[in-house]
């Protein structure tokens, strides 16, 4: 027996359903689009890796489409490129989807695919030793991209010996060291429908999609052991001394949670600071001063932590002027940004969320993760009001915030002239 839900405020089109082991399934209609895109969300990543499974939650992703018992690797995608559609899979620190597009009428071909590849798939040695070292190759080329090593520095410095700070990729030693047990006692563990949500969109009909995830999901049981180590952001400092033309440079601060209340004024914050051409320190720093081609200002926000950031790349000689005019910025932002820039970054905000969603693909993702994070979609109208509720006194509060925390640098290059982090962190708390 299938369970449904209410979507009272959601969109007209959104129906849900819960299978009796758990599995959720949202299905969201969309008139006159003539395609579907459909995926399964897991709410699993690289977070919930236990040290000696560093890097399996993307392995197993890369694995996906290796062979099932029933399909070999050039079956899987002959099946679905013979119906013109696409198929993918993507691994992030909390969580893995694997989704598919294809015409309407062949919404049954891709949920048979990805219905095998989540409970057929066999890891056959041979093919899991050449993804091995597809994903070697993959960590080789990461290495030699400055951009890539720094952010992956930063995240670990900021949250170290840390399931939540750790590369995604994994090590080449834990890379090497998984076998098919490793990969099926990860999937026992963390693929349970309780934390898998099945969305689809576009030209969809929801019965026949829930009673295809009954066949293909319905039998997966529904225990698990998991657990999940929480975040807890530290600080510190990863410094890479390399012969490189330019200086890659992110400095960071505790973030917050996409559950805080303060998550919209922290990420509002975030774009006055640094999210666009008129931000204050392209303004500042590229415009102004020819400091940077480019910087920018994050906030990348987990389900019981976040991180804040502004990361650039500049000469070697003029790392100590872009480091004291970021932290200037970012001070003078908590005490005098103006409602015209919160106007700007709403809309903008608001862009980016309103656009996402007028894709089937923007749909599911927007639908399995909310689904994942909260057990209901949010209504877009609910979202809009969170954020045009927010005020000046808001976003200065939740930037005045992260001032009082640690500060985490990380940088890569030519950094002779890096101050210490002893000088961040006064120049943090400077008048």
């Amino acid at each position: 027996m299938n369970h449904h839900f209410s979507t009272h405020g959601a969109s007209p089109g959104l129906r849900i359903s819960r299978l009796d082991n758990g599995l959720t399934v949202a299905t969201e209609a969309m008139p006159g689009i003539a395609t579907a895109t459909l995926g399964v969300w897991v709410g699993a990543g690289s977070r919930h890796e236990r040290p000696e499974e560093h890097g399996l939650s993307h392995l197993i992703e890369h694995m996906a489409f290796k062979g099932t018992a029933t399909r070999s690797a050039r079956r899987i995608a002959e099946d679905i490129e013979n119906v013109g559609g696409e198929i993918n899979a993507a691994t992030s620190t909390e969580g893995t989807s694997y989704t598919a597009r294809v015409l309407g009428e062949d919404v049954g071909v891709a949920l048979d695919v990805i219905g095998d590849i989540l409970t057929n798939s066999v890891f056959e040695e041979g093919e899991l030793a050449r993804e091995k070292g597809v994903i070697l190759q993959e960590y080789a080329a990461v290495e030699d991209t400055p951009d890539d090593v720094v952010y992956d520095a930063f995240a670990e410095a900021a949250f170290p010996d840390q399931p939540i700070g750790r590369p995604i990729l994994g090590r080449p030693e834990t890379i090497r060291s998984f076998d098919r047990a490793a990969i099926e006692g990860y999937l026992a563990r963390e693929y349970t429908p309780d934390r898998m949500v099945l969305a689809a969109a576009g030209a969809v009909d929801h019965d026949a999609i829930v009673e295809a995830a009954g066949r293909h999901l319905g039998a997966r049981p529904a225990s698990s052991d998991a657990t999940t180590v929480p975040g807890v952001y530290r600080g510190g400092e990863r410094r890479m001394k390399r012969r490189l033309e330019q200086a890659n440079l992110v400095l960071g601060l505790p973030g917050v949670s996409f559950r805080d209340e303060t998550y919209y004024a922290l990420h509002i914050f975030s774009q006055v600071l640094g999210g666009g051409l008129t931000s204050r320190l392209w303004q500042d720093v590229r415009e102004t001063r020819g400091l940077a081609y480019e910087i920018q200002a994050f906030h990348w926000p987990f389900s019981d932590c976040g991180l804040f950031g502004i990361g650039a790349g500049t000469a070697g000689e003029d790392i100590p002027q872009l480091i004291d005019v970021t932290l200037a910025a970012l001070r003078r932002a908590t005490r005098d940004v103006e409602e015209v820039e919160i106007a700007r970054a709403r809309a903008q905000l608001k862009l980016s969320l309103l656009s996402a969603l007028e894709a089937p693909g923007g749909r599911i993702e927007r639908n399995a993760r909310q689904l994942l994070a909260w057990g209901r979609v949010i209504p877009t109208e609910e979202v809009v009001a969170k954020v045009d509720a927010v005020t000046v006194e808001d976003v200065r509060a939740a930037g005045a915030a992260l001032l009082d925390g640690a500060p985490t640098l990380a940088a890569i290059g030519p950094i002779a002239k890096l101050p210490t982090l002893g000088h961040v962190t006064d120049g943090l708390r400077a008048a």
